[in-house]
């Protein structure tokens, strides 16, 4: 028989679990100011970019827009900052920003030591080398005393000095503190070959090239490189906030949930795992300090996570990556979203 502190104790545990989550300084503020400051790139097509009307674009983009439309029920109300690789971090831990949505890899030492706090990862990437055709070149390991056009303040940089200490291959990096830079200096000719993240090679590639075809992404992936939004430590709330709308939006694709589809399922569904994932039958919103429709306004607003990897960066787009690593977990990829319950 449990003693009566046992009891108590269960007892206590179960209630807090029935308790909603205060708001949290960051959400109070961004209700306040009526909009969410997001730190995006300076231009990586189908990431973060502005497109011919002057409009933000992107996966990153569509991330965000997502937890606008959860937290202030509108999409649209997001002021975007863009930020260069050096100025990313700074920014956010000053309070520029409220999160920072700009293919940024998550790592132990950012995630650690920077003031900041990793959420979800929306993009499966890894390093990788663009040369050009007509050198023939068929694998970064033929690269002996190469130049290589990279972008200083990434992940890349040392990804790129570590990777040619390895392999003994006296590699030359050409450093630039910012993207365009690198990118105009590589077409230009100054380096033999181009690193970044192979997502941001297919991006300039398509972006930059004269002719697209006269490039060559080489199959080998010298780093893990998962993406994902950052947000300031010492915010628990938040935090959890823009974790469980990335989740919230995989678990929308697992579930057939679309933003085509979604008010009617939401009305009609007699599945309980969509009724809870709309709102229909179970409020999980106060738990995050939000109200019962939070991911069904996110699904309207941009889609599911499928929509926005294939709206964005699919197969069908100049970008043109397959879904690969980003798969769901059920059809052989990574993603797997914890659950929304």
């Amino acid at each position: 028989m449990p003693s009566l502190r046992t009891s108590l104790t269960a007892l206590a545990l179960g209630l807090a679990a029935l308790v909603p989550a205060h708001a949290g300084k960051t959400l109070d503020t961004i209700q306040q100011r009526g909009q969410i400051a997001v730190g995006v790139s300076t231009g990586v097509p189908g990431f973060s970019a502005a497109n011919s009307q002057g409009q933000w674009v992107g996966l990153d983009v569509d991330i965000a827009k997502a937890v606008a439309a959860a937290v202030l029920s509108d999409a649209n109300k997001v002021k975007w900052v863009p930020l260069a690789s050096q100025q990313r971090f700074t920014a956010l831990q000053s309070g520029e920003v409220d999160v920072l949505s700009r293919n940024t890899t998550v790592t132990l030492t950012r995630d650690a030591s920077m003031g900041l706090a990793s959420t979800a990862v929306v993009f499966y990437d890894g390093q990788g080398f663009m040369v050009p055709a007509k050198l023939k070149v068929k694998s970064a390991k033929q690269l002996k005393g190469a130049t290589v056009c990279v972008q200083s303040g990434t992940t890349s940089e040392k990804n790129l000095t570590d990777f040619s200490r390895l392999h003994s291959l006296n590699l030359k990096p050409v450093v630039f503190d910012k993207f365009d830079a690198a990118n105009a200096a590589y077409f230009a000719g100054r380096c033999q070959a181009y690193t970044t993240d192979t997502s941001g090679l297919a991006s300039v590639r398509a972006k930059e090239a004269k002719n697209p075809q006269e490039h060559v992404i080489l199959p080998e992936l010298i780093s893990k490189e998962p993406l994902g939004p950052l947000v300031r430590r010492g915010d628990d709330e938040w935090q959890a906030i823009v974790r469980w709308v990335v989740y919230g939006l995989i678990e929308a694709e697992e579930n057939g949930i679309t933003q085509a589809n979604v008010n009617q399922l939401k009305a009609d569904s007699t599945d309980p795992v969509v009724g809870r994932l709309l709102g229909k039958t179970e409020d999980t919103g106060k738990l995050l300090g939000l109200d019962r429709d939070w991911l069904a306004r996110a699904v309207q607003a941009v889609g599911n996570y499928g929509e926005i990897y294939e709206r964005n960066v699919g197969e069908k787009t100049p970008v043109g990556l397959s879904r690969g690593l980003n798969r769901l977990w059920n059809q052989g990829g990574l993603l797997y979203a914890l659950p929304v319950r």
